[in-house]
């Protein structure tokens, strides 16, 4: 018997040809654009705790990547908990679970947000997605698998934990992204997801960002006691994407209810994201210019 995650891998593979009408769509920017014949690369965003700044670092992530000329499409699929909406400080008639219904559309629910990101809100009742019938998951994976046409990436902001929904969209995206903390729960809710991760034999790339870090040596040790770990009792190869700073300014962004990357473009957080989209995109190891911030923090930082 067939469960979520595999009849979304195969809808998805399947590509609905008729599903956009062969029309141009309006891009968050403002533009036009015709669907893309490769289709979308899909980054499943997660994390074994919640609070570790997940959906922050997605939203910021989407930001950073369309920067480059990339169309990213989240998908909040934080169950109950969505909260993309919050961060960008919008609100969004229609959600994920619209979807389950016959007169709702693709474009009913893909919100052209501020700061060029689209997303489709995960809303609240979203823990009763458990509840749709089989006809109902079917219908809003067809109608999903249209973003693959429009989007150059799709971030799916899923769930913290271990739970079933969780792994389904982690067993249905293409790669993984696993964020951390250097807290010890962070990195035991960490090998938590990366042991279910593997008893489910998935063969997805999944690397870790290590979040609110003091300096690049930090984020190496947190990284490495989990990339050990993991090799030693999982026989799983594991690597690291990058780090984000530990920055004031994300806080005061999150307050604001403005992606950090609007806020505070300066900040040493929001170079680090850029950073982790650079990395994202060429495969090369993160590098963040930390300047004249980057100086004096470790300045004062040294004269303890």
């Amino acid at each position: 018997m067939e469960d979520q995650a595999t009849r979304l891998r195969k809808l998805v593979e399947r590509k609905i040809s008729g599903g956009a009408g062969g029309l141009q769509k309006e891009t968050a920017q403002g533009g036009t654009s015709m669907p893309l014949p490769g289709g979308a690369r899909v980054i499943a965003v997660t994390s074994g705790k919640g609070g570790v700044g997940k959906t922050n670092l997605t939203v910021n992530l989407a930001i950073a990547l369309g920067k480059k000329g990339k169309r990213v499409i989240i998908v909040d699929a934080d169950l109950g908990t969505a909260n993309v909406d919050v961060l960008l400080g919008t609100s969004s008639r229609n959600t994920l679970l619209s979807l389950a219904r016959e007169n709702v559309q693709l474009e009913d629910v893909l919100i052209r947000g501020p700061y060029g990101v689209s997303y489709i809100s995960g809303g609240s009742g979203m823990e009763h997605a458990g509840e749709l019938t089989v006809m109902q998951r079917q219908m809003i994976f067809s109608k999903l698998s249209a973003c693959d046409e429009w989007a150059d990436i799709i971030l799916v902001d899923t769930g913290a934990g271990v739970g079933r929904n969780v792994l389904d969209f982690i067993m249905a995206s293409d790669e993984v992204l696993l964020v951390i903390t250097p807290e010890p729960t962070a990195l035991t809710d960490g090998y938590a997801v990366l042991k279910s991760y593997r008893q489910l034999e998935a063969t997805q790339p999944i690397r870790l960002v290590v979040n609110r870090v003091y300096d690049m040596v930090e984020s190496t040790e947190t990284a490495s006691k989990l990339i050990c770990t993991a090799e030693r009792f999982l026989h799983m190869e594991l690597k690291s994407l990058g780090f984000v700073f530990d920055d004031a300014s994300m806080m005061k962004a999150v307050r604001r209810q403005v992606p950090l990357l609007a806020a505070y473009p300066d900040s040493l957080a929001a170079k680090c994201v850029e950073a982790l989209a650079n990395s994202l995109l060429s495969g090369r190891p993160q590098r963040v210019k930390l300047g004249w911030q980057g100086f004096l923090r470790k300045f004062f930082h040294n004269m303890h």
